[in-house]
């Protein structure tokens, strides 16, 4: 483990010795090089209405987007469809309607514009321009429903195993069996107590989900789902609906008037108690995101080196350094679904939690 936290720091520094000496040879060409590859990781870490696959500059300067487009649907005095590579990128305006709808592509949203796609700021330069609701399929949204019916496809395949084979699995089940198990004997069953039966349909789903979609966000497609704090609240949301609805009279008791403390320490505690019931949700949604947010930031930078060097040797150390970090990242991904779901059963086990006072 020294040695390879030794070889890891080795290259790091090789590295941005290298990227210091090849800026400073051009610093004008190395400055737009950068520029462009912020604008690439700040594209790459938000949703957007299709999938990017690549893109080249003609000679005459024009640059070309291969992708797979995506519906746009939105709701402004009636719905209006149409694919998102009617966009043009942001640099077309779309009519429906009698209405002008053109993407600000920096931030992939949506906006109402006239003909012209002219965007209105303030003297604060805040966007004026009226914005319809969007209900569009995201490639976010895309990537979740495949891994839901992915999930569906492979846990009834699962069980017709079982039912089939005398309760031995086969196929992939022989491969997710013991991950199951896991689940059941080493989170649900030591944090919840008698009770985890009721719970572990979603310490499953929410293990495998996640997993999943942590797994997908390292594939070249460049899907950011569990990276998005809208999709990390959601799914913290659902731990913090199911703890409090869920929770007996003892949980209730130990928050708002603890047993065995007396009175005047009780109401000092019981504002402190309560805030910890809403800060819990709120450490799943931060862990999950920032840690699936960092991995990508690092490794797109540590890619992005390999454009800025002159030479091969910093190149290749960037390629090496970047192949390493996914080797790590991998395991990030299954961390970060297994530290989600212990801390969800670690939650429903204090809902469930029997005293005797």
């Amino acid at each position: 483990m020294n040695f390879a936290k030794f070889f890891l720091s080795a290259l790091l520094i090789l590295s941005a010795n290298l990227c210091a000496y090849s800026i400073e040879k051009d610093p004008e060409q190395k400055g737009g090089i950068k520029e462009e590859i912020k604008e690439y990781i700040a594209h790459h870490l938000k949703d957007s209405h299709s999938f990017g696959i690549a893109s080249y500059t003609k000679e005459n300067g024009e640059k070309v987007y291969i992708e797979i487009p995506l519906p746009v649907i939105l709701y402004d005095n009636g719905f209006k469809f149409f694919m998102s590579s009617e966009f043009k990128h942001g640099k077309k305006v779309v009519t429906s309607n009698e209405n002008y709808y053109r993407m600000y592509y920096d931030k992939n949203r949506i906006y109402k514009t006239d003909s012209e796609g002219t965007f209105i700021y303030d003297d604060s330069n805040k966007l004026l321009n009226e914005k319809p609701i969007d209900f569009s399929i995201t490639k976010n949204v895309v990537v979740m429903i495949f891994t839901a019916l992915f999930m569906l496809w492979l846990f009834i395949s699962l069980a017709r195993s079982y039912k089939t084979n005398k309760g031995i699995s086969k196929g992939m089940g022989r491969f997710f069996e013991p991950i199951v198990l896991y689940v059941r004997d080493e989170i649900a069953r030591p944090n919840i107590g008698k009770n985890y039966k009721k719970y572990m349909s979603f310490l499953l789903t929410i293990f495998f989900f996640v997993l999943f979609l942590n797994l997908l966000g390292l594939t070249p497609i460049g899907i950011n789902v569990t990276g998005n704090i809208a999709i990390t609240f959601s799914l913290a949301l659902l731990t913090f609906i199911i703890t409090n609805i869920t929770a007996n009279k003892n949980y209730w008791a130990h928050i708002f008037w603890m047993p065995g403390v007396p009175k005047p320490i009780r109401l000092i505690l019981a504002p402190i108690e309560l805030l910890g019931v809403f800060i819990k949700p709120l450490t799943l949604m931060i862990r999950l995101y920032a840690n699936m947010q960092g991995g990508h930031i690092v490794i797109m930078s540590i890619i992005g080196l390999m454009f800025i060097f002159y030479n091969w040797i910093g190149s290749s150390l960037s390629f090496v350094l970047a192949f390493l970090l996914m080797i790590i990242e991998l395991f990030v991904a299954l961390l970060q679904a297994y530290i989600f779901t212990i801390l969800s059963a670690l939650y429903f086990g204090f809902a469930n939690e029997e005293h005797e006072h």
